[in-house]
């Protein structure tokens, strides 16, 4: 399987093209998932002219199987969303995972967004009426972007559009059910782990994280750089001739 993406920052210049509709439009933010979605939706950002925050998320999983998840916490303007897969948690509850079980996994992401919501800006952004265009750097399950859509709903946006570079087929299948859009670069037929799409896919830290939402970073070379410029270009473009 072929990398499609080098790194965070280009998936989301390329991300962008995908979205050039929303270049400039006022009352349109763009919401990266935290940790991994803020860079990319960073990159999206700064290419359509539009601002940029963070809506910020934690899986469920499983005890045992992590990586599994039977639901999704999510944060945005100063609440929390609690989303579950009621199939998933009956069919955990009856292969013998115990109730206290899943209690002490919620309150342990529940105590890890209220950590992240002291230190990240960009938590709190009015959404009242606005179009949030709501970008991670995937979409495995798809989990924590309907938490994050519901947190958005919640407060107050008029239109979500849920954007990743890749995603599963199944997950995207899944959003469309709550979304106004879903924009996904590549759908595989058989999806594997997101980082296996990308060529560096590092772990973002909390400071990493900040320092993109404060603006504090630039792109890591003059050949993203130079993209970002190209596609910023190629947008405005397209966004003339959608107005004529």
């Amino acid at each position: 399987m072929a990398t499609r993406f080098e790194d965070r920052t280009e998936a989301g210049v390329r991300l962008a093209a995908a979205l050039s509709a929303f270049h400039g439009r006022p009352g349109t933010v763009v919401l990266g998932l935290a940790r991994g979605g803020i860079p990319v939706a960073a990159a999206t950002a700064g290419v359509l002219g539009l601002p940029l925050g963070t809506v910020l998320v934690r899986k469920l999983g499983i005890p045992g199987y992590e990586e599994t998840a039977y639901g999704a916490l999510a944060w945005a303007t100063g609440r929390i969303v609690r989303l579950i897969n009621k199939p998933m948690l009956e069919r955990v509850l009856q292969h013998g995972v115990r109730q206290e079980q899943l209690d002490e996994v919620e309150d342990r992401e529940r105590t890890e967004i209220l950590r992240r919501a002291a230190l990240y800006p960009g938590t709190m952004m009015d959404l009242a009426g606005k179009a949030v265009l709501l970008v991670d750097d995937g979409l495995a399950t798809g989990a924590t972007m309907r938490a994050a859509v519901e947190a958005v709903r919640a407060g107050g946006a008029a239109t979500v559009v849920a954007a990743a570079p890749v995603g599963s087929v199944d997950a995207e299948a899944s959003l469309e059910r709550v979304c106004d859009a879903v924009v996904c670069l590549h759908l595989p037929g058989k999806f594997r782990a997101v980082g296996s799409f990308y060529r560096h896919f590092g772990q973002l830290t909390d400071d990493d994280a900040i320092a993109v939402l404060r603006q504090e970073r630039p792109c890591r070379t003059a050949q993203a750089r130079s993209e970002v410029r190209a596609c910023g270009a190629e947008d405005r473009q397209a966004g003339s001739r959608q107005r004529c």
